[in-house]
């Protein structure tokens, strides 16, 4: 599933494409065909994101809520676009551009206090102006609950998933199966900080790296990470191979959901 970063680049890549513009609105496979009828030839008007959500905005208070799940896909390029193919779920195109969606978990038509009830139900979002990073440490410092598994929780953190979860954790020696109310306001801060800075160099890269520059393969004289996910990081999708750090080999184990990476060296309880 794409982490948050991913969601505020598309954010922007839509708008860089079509706001102020009234592209052709229609969806190829027929599951969004009624909306976007509605909102053919319409001005799209803003582009938002919030954690793992996009918004669509059209008019004055008519948006689209995608959520790309664990199998959404954005293809973005230039005219003319080519036929569909597969499941293009939503197509936009104007005079210079299109934009095909396929698979999302959700694509709906909502209006401006449906959006507002998605914002309500998510926590505070890295990578927005408008986040309140202690809205967040209120929960987590409440809560019982393993950090790694809260630092999951969108109704804590928005838009932070198994990448980001890892690495912050790793590079701040956290142990992942901390309980949340054991985490310092010192630490939780700094945990923040670190989150809106690498989430802001994945939106600018289009990727996550997480090593410091101390750590690079040039700097340690080794080789480069060759992985789909790509960019450089400290333990995910690492098990078993040694850390960059202490040379301890990297565990792995299912915690909220997914596959948690960490070092029971540089981590320890």
């Amino acid at each position: 599933m794409p982490e948050g970063h991913t969601i505020h680049r598309l954010a922007h890549d839509y708008a860089t494409r079509f706001r102020g513009t009234a592209p052709r609105v229609t969806s190829p496979q027929g599951k969004f065909s009624d909306a976007a009828d509605l909102l053919d030839g319409a001005p799209l008007t803003a582009t938002e994101a919030h954690g793992k959500h996009l918004f669509l905005g059209f008019r004055a208070d008519d948006w689209v809520h995608i959520h790309l799940g664990l199998f959404g896909r954005v293809a973005l390029g230039e005219v003319p676009a080519p036929p569909p193919a597969g499941t293009v779920r939503l197509r936009l195109v104007n005079g210079t551009s299109y934009a095909d969606l396929r698979g999302p978990a959700t694509c709906a038509l909502i209006t401006g206090a449906g959006k507002r009830a998605v914002h309500d139900r998510l926590g505070p979002d890295p990578l927005r102006d408008d986040a309140d990073p202690d809205a967040a440490y209120r929960r987590i410092s409440r809560s019982r609950t393993a950090v790694a598994a809260l630092l999951m929780d969108q109704k804590v953190i928005a838009g932070v998933g198994n990448v980001y979860r890892a690495e912050v954790l790793f590079r701040h020696r956290i142990d992942p199966y901390r309980p949340g109310r054991d985490l310092t306001r010192a630490e939780w801060e700094a945990l923040w900080a670190d989150l809106v800075e690498l989430m802001r160099e994945g939106v600018r890269h289009n990727r996550i790296d997480t090593v410091r520059p101390e750590h690079t393969p040039r700097a340690m004289g080794r080789p480069p990470r060759v992985d789909g996910h790509g960019g450089e990081v400290y333990v995910y999708r690492r098990a078993a191979l040694p850390c960059h750090l202490c040379g301890t080999g990297i565990r792995t184990a299912g915690l909220a959901a997914r596959n948690l990476f960490w070092c029971p060296t540089c981590q320890a309880p």
